[in-house]
């Protein structure tokens, strides 16, 4: 018995790593965040296995089944749609009941929204912040990014094109202009990139047709900024 937690390409099918689908073609059951979108890897793959829907609306409820599942011996594979399982995607319920039960838990790396946001940004690696999804409203949006406003890391959030312009609108309040950037589409043919500062590409994007999932990286407060002055 094994929980593998495979990452899963996040636009291009071509990221696929080879050890992904080889656990794929050898597990038993795959758990599958959208069987819809997860049958279209598994058709360009070659795979023919059976799925069973794990997601954030049935994730309480299908936990204990699956776990049974690997208890009396059964190999499952967790995917999301897009990256790394439990990564702003459902995941953690399932890993760690299996910890706790003593089943074996093995992550198949791969593909990561974060990391490949982190790279094109041109802003420090040394260190992040991984926020995930902001909060929808603004108030809490607010509270939420006010947490990090001290922090010298770059901070990294998703957003989706709903709520973009807000989300940097209330960024440019609570850190001020700060460097920045915002990927689309990463990995996919019309993978874009905007960098400059905060004011900037919100003015760029405020009337701009966005769609898909984005990712903003935000530089962290000046580390000149974080020193007391000398008594």
């Amino acid at each position: 018995m094994m929980l593998y937690l495979v990452a899963t390409p996040i636009g291009n099918l071509g990221d696929m790593t080879y050890r992904a689908v080889e656990t794929l073609h050898m597990v038993d059951l795959i758990a599958s965040e959208d069987t819809r979108k997860t049958s279209i890897l598994l058709k360009h793959y070659g795979i023919s296995k059976p799925q069973i829907a794990f997601h954030t609306m049935n994730e309480a409820k299908m936990t204990p089944k699956l776990l049974e599942r690997l208890l009396d011996g059964e190999n499952i594979a967790l995917v999301t749609n897009a990256g790394t399982p439990g990564i702003s995607d459902p995941g953690y319920s399932l890993t760690h009941a299996a910890v706790q039960a003593g089943v074996p838990v093995t992550s198949i790396p791969g593909a990561s929204a974060v990391i490949t946001a982190l790279t094109l940004a041109d802003l420090p690696l040394h260190s992040f912040t991984f926020k995930g999804f902001p909060p929808h409203k603004e108030g809490p949006r607010k509270r939420f990014m006010e947490q990090e406003k001290d922090s010298l890391h770059t901070l990294v959030f998703y957003e989706s094109p709903y709520r973009l312009t807000a989300s940097l609108k209330n960024a440019l309040e609570v850190y001020g202009d700060r460097r920045a950037v915002v990927a689309n589409d990463l990995t996919k043919k019309f993978e874009t990139i905007w960098r400059g500062r905060l004011s900037e590409i919100l003015e760029t994007l405020q009337d701009a047709s966005i769609k898909g999932e984005f990712c903003i990286c935000i530089e962290g407060r000046g580390e000149e900024k974080s020193k007391t002055p000398e008594a």
